[in-house]
């Protein structure tokens, strides 16, 4: 029943999305739907929208896309997105390599605030080629893939802390996924544009890579901070803003607009309605009882876990589900070790790529004028393709997992 519930809430940002309604109006009324459903009253509902607005990791996180919206301004003013674009033409002259490789450079920014820098690039790479659902698609897609094996993501750190699995030894086992996801998107888009970026050579690309680094400086500066130094990223995003006014040389009548114009409404109150509809759903404590429903089924363990993961990831995010049930998986298939997390953080991310409830995916389509649900449906495909990768890949790692152990 509390299932069919939760079935029902999705309908509603379903229906509301195909009425071309803003994605904030459909996550409201998501949000109302929930509370009437799972009998949430209406002070509580109240009081659950004004702590998630106020609350330090909604703040903050709108207050990182401001200031990296603000610096993607900066940017384009002095040309240097276009900038760098030119210098992986002149280092590798390949569109498909440069769509691929530039969101993935940005995506090392680890804010959804990124998806605006990736989605001018792909522009700039992609031209009329792609659709702009195309382009959608190959922003999220391409942008996400290092957060699905670099050591430095909260979802990964989280999963070993909670697994007990060294991150030396899940990077090691999870590379082989991470270049099918490159791949799988390489078959299912990126295939599409052509290879010739219309530019000659380059006669230097040493001078090539030199002037691509110092146009992604601002952007490295912040990753740079926050995993070198742990340094919040409302600070890090606000120092590199800061040093790139002083070294840009901006002046007051360059900079004063973009006090405006970096101000997205439609994205900002996207991001906030799912700040919101997220502790909504926690509140519900709907996650609680997926383990129940799925051990009544009869397929093996891993499965279950399997099925826990993607459907919790797509009601609550990557963190809550890891959270919530990678120690309930690892206590139930014991000695499972780095084959398991490869799984169920892998399933938790390709998931995540699907979820009308990712920010990421929000601001994606905002972006690029399309709806989440056309962005969603260009990505099942791929999402279907790599899961049944995963689970054959996962039987053949927990085969060698035994022998090793």
């Amino acid at each position: 029943m509390e299932l069919l519930k939760l079935a029902v809430v999705f309908s509603v940002i379903v229906a509301i999305l195909k009425l071309n309604k803003p994605l904030a109006t459909a996550i409201a009324g998501a949000c109302i739907a929930t509370s009437l459903l799972y009998g949430i009253g209406l002070v509580d509902t109240l009081q659950i929208t004004v702590r998630s607005l106020t609350s330090f990791d909604t703040v903050s996180l709108l207050l990182v896309f401001y200031l990296v919206i603000f610096m993607q301004r900066m940017l384009e003013k002095r040309d240097a997105l276009r900038t760098m674009l030119q210098s992986l033409n002149g280092i590798f002259n390949n569109r498909r390599v440069n769509a691929a490789l530039a969101p993935g450079l940005v995506g090392l920014l680890p804010s959804p605030a990124a998806i605006p820098l990736c989605g001018a690039i792909i522009e700039e790479t992609a031209e009329n080629h792609l659709t702009a659902e195309e382009k959608s698609f190959v922003t999220v897609y391409y942008r996400h893939i290092p957060e699905s094996f670099i050591p430095t993501y909260p979802a990964i750190i989280l999963g070993a802390q909670l697994s007990g699995v060294a991150l030396s030894s899940y990077v090691y086992y999870m590379l082989p996924m991470a270049f099918v996801l490159v791949g799988l998107g390489y078959i299912h888009q990126l295939r599409k544009l052509p290879k010739d970026t219309g530019q000659p050579k380059s006669e230097n690309r040493g001078k090539d890579f030199v002037t691509l680094c110092r146009n992604l400086w601002p952007i490295a500066l912040i990753v740079i901070m926050v995993v070198a130094f742990e340094a919040p990223l409302y600070i890090a995003a606000l120092t590199s803003v800061a040093l790139y006014m002083f070294a840009g040389k901006f002046t007051w009548s360059e900079i004063r607009p973009m006090f405006f114009t970096a101000f997205e409404s439609k994205l900002l109150t996207s991001t906030a309605a799912i700040m919101v509809f997220r502790d909504i759903i926690n509140a519900t404590g709907v996650i609680e009882i997926l383990p129940d429903f799925f051990y009544a089924l009869p397929i093996p363990p891993y499965l279950v876990f399997f099925l826990i993961f993607f459907l919790g990831t797509l009601v609550c995010g990557q963190l809550t589900i890891i959270a919530t049930c990678l120690p309930l998986a690892f206590g139930t298939i014991p000695n499972a070790g780095a084959p398991l997390l490869v799984l169920l953080l892998s399933t938790a991310s390709i998931a995540n790529k699907v979820s009308p409830t990712h920010i990421c995916l929000a601001i994606a389509a905002e972006y690029f004028k399309i709806s989440i649900g056309a962005l969603i449906k260009k990505t099942i495909p791929v999402a279907v393709s790599f899961s049944v990768i995963l689970i054959g890949y996962y039987l053949f790692l927990t085969t060698i997992w035994r022998t090793l152990c």
